[in-house]
């Protein structure tokens, strides 16, 4: 029996590597026959590529990869109009990441390409980087080490003023419940905090309700954002929606940047509306170095890398192994982003 002709475009965080190991534990080493290109993320920031986003690598160098490829695996390769047109064999694309961002599904679906993703990924990691930095923030700890590192010894925060403030007994608001989120509110649950949750999309089943979004934001002394950027969400945490929460309360971002209005919570920070703020996603990536942002006060910041750790990586290539061993069976495989390109074929 011929063997499937994979290409495995991976980068330095999802290797080459990982995903060919994850592959031969899926369907043994004698299924497939790979060929590798290695693309430059994180070392070369990602971008867009044609009409395709969040992308690494060239679209010359992926068409030249993918000559008679049937099933590729990748987190960041530019899987454009014209790549697609180009790679007459290509049957599946298996995408490490939440979403397809760098792939025109569209054109996908009109050739017959599969497209998956590989959800959840990065929860864990998110949601714990999400905790780090709540806590970071709530107890100055940025500023605190800084501090220390200087040669100080600041007895005087321990002043009533100056102390930082527990999750414990706090109620901390969390915008979005997908599979991050519900694991931020595990995690919270364990440090004794109430969560409140706002999400109109929640299932019927769920385990919580959905808390009106300006309740959330009167009633939370820490709001912290999990939903996905849409028309809809874009910019949905401003001026207003900061005057609305309890003077003093911090605000988390690690979902996306184009959530919130930066401009108003530096002012907010500085206003004291604000107590503190951690984010590790924002408006325009890198960070301008003349942002406000960098020097405001009562901040935690990171660049971009919540999801971050091996095992995400390493979650990432064993969902798409599995994504293209159901495929391959004759499976509907799961996370299907375009069910109608199975209909095509």
């Amino acid at each position: 029996m011929p063997r499937t002709q994979v290409l495995v475009a991976g980068d330095h965080f999802v290797t080459d590597a990982l995903i060919r190991e994850a592959l031969n534990a899926e369907l043994g080493a004698d299924a497939l026959s790979a060929t590798t290109l290695t693309l430059p993320w994180p070392y070369t920031p990602y971008g867009q590529v044609a009409e395709v986003d969040e992308a690494s690598g060239d679209e010359d160098s992926l068409i030249a990869a993918l000559a008679g490829a049937q099933v590729a695996v990748t987190q960041m390769a530019p899987f454009t109009e014209r790549v697609l047109a180009a790679s007459d064999a290509l049957k599946l694309i298996v995408c490490c990441r939440g979403g397809p961002v760098n792939i025109n599904v569209q054109a996908a679906t009109e050739r017959g390409i599969a497209v998956c993703t590989t959800p959840g990924r990065n929860a864990v990691a998110a949601a714990e980087h999400t905790v780090a930095l709540l806590l970071s923030a709530l107890r100055g700890i940025p500023q605190r080490h800084a501090s220390v590192q200087a040669g100080e010894w600041r007895s005087d925060l321990y002043a009533l003023t100056e102390c930082g403030s527990e999750l414990a007994g706090s109620t901390v608001g969390l915008v979005g419940y997908g599979a991050i989120g519900r694991r931020v509110a595990r995690i919270l649950a364990a440090f004794d905090a109430t969560v409140l949750v706002h999400d109109p999309y929640l299932p019927a089943d769920a385990e919580v309700t959905s808390t009106p979004l300006a309740e959330l934001l009167s009633r939370s002394a820490v709001v912290s954002l999990h939903a996905r950027l849409s028309e809809e969400t874009r910019g949905m945490i401003g001026a207003a929606e900061i005057a609305a929460m309890p003077r003093g309360a911090t605000l988390v971002n690690t979902a996306r940047g184009g959530l919130v209005d930066y401009p108003a919570v530096v002012e907010a920070l500085g206003s004291g509306q604000l107590g503190a703020a951690a984010f590790d996603v924002y408006e325009t990536e890198p960070v301008d170095p003349a942002s406000p942002l960098l020097t405001a006060p009562h901040t935690a910041l990171t660049p971009h890398l919540a999801g971050a750790t091996v095992q995400t990586a390493q979650r990432a290539a064993r969902l798409a192994a599995t994504a293209v061993g159901a495929y391959l069976r004759g499976e509907t495989p799961p996370a299907l982003a375009n069910p109608d390109a199975l209909a095509v074929r």
